[in-house]
């Protein structure tokens, strides 16, 4: 799977949010969008999963080469963000349950293999409306891991994360990134690893942009 963007740009009403945006995301390689709080980097990643349309520029999503529908790109990827909500009724064992009727986990793991994985065992049947916080960004974070995709969108991932779950989400990114694409949103340097292909999006605010390394 190979993600290829074209001259992609994005404006609300006046603001041009990014411009001529153009690279080429490859697997087995992570990739750190960077820039200030409200700089676009959000904004960039849900145009790339197509929840948002562009204002104008092209994405193709390739697998060996052939085009990906539209419609099928949503079952290539899983995404993690803060600002995705989860069913507050449903209990962690019924919010697995209700994700892997639509989704394919990986290895075939069952709910309790997972929630295991989460380390969040001890709250299986808890409301997910009395989760912490943190323990909520580390149910979507483990949706998003243990899904199988082709493409790992992760949008400030160790948002209300303490230590001991950051170090978790560390392990977990480079225990299931190789083989993908990772895209990860931060300002934080410890949210992405050294390796990561960096792209600040300040860099695509003006009518010349640099063209993506990754070309």
């Amino acid at each position: 799977m190979e993600i290829h963007v074209e001259n992609l740009s994005k404006r609300f009403n006046y603001e041009w949010i990014f411009r001529s945006f153009t690279y080429r995301f490859l697997p087995d390689h992570i990739y750190a969008v960077t820039g200030p709080n409200g700089s676009g980097k959000s904004t960039l990643l849900q145009v790339l999963w197509q929840q948002v349309p562009p204002t104008s520029g092209h994405i193709a999503y390739r697998d060996q080469q052939a085009a990906v529908p539209v419609e099928e790109v949503h079952s290539r990827v899983a995404i993690a963000a803060p600002y995705l909500d989860l069913i507050d009724e449903f209990t962690l064992r019924e919010a697995l349950s209700f994700h892997f009727r639509f989704r394919k986990p990986l290895a075939g793991a069952s709910v309790a293999q997972l929630m295991d994985k989460m380390e969040l065992s001890h709250a299986a049947d808890k409301p997910l409306q009395f989760f912490s916080s943190g323990m909520k960004q580390r149910v979507k974070l483990g949706l998003a891991f243990f899904t199988q995709a082709h493409v790992l969108f992760l949008d400030e991932p160790s948002t209300n994360l303490d230590q001991p779950a950051t170090r978790w989400y560390g392990d977990l990114l480079r225990a299931l990134a190789p083989g993908k694409i990772v895209i990860i949103a931060s300002n934080q340097p410890s949210e992405y690893p050294p390796e990561a292909e960096t792209i600040d999006i300040r860099n695509y605010k003006t009518v010349t942009k640099p063209t993506g390394s990754g070309m």
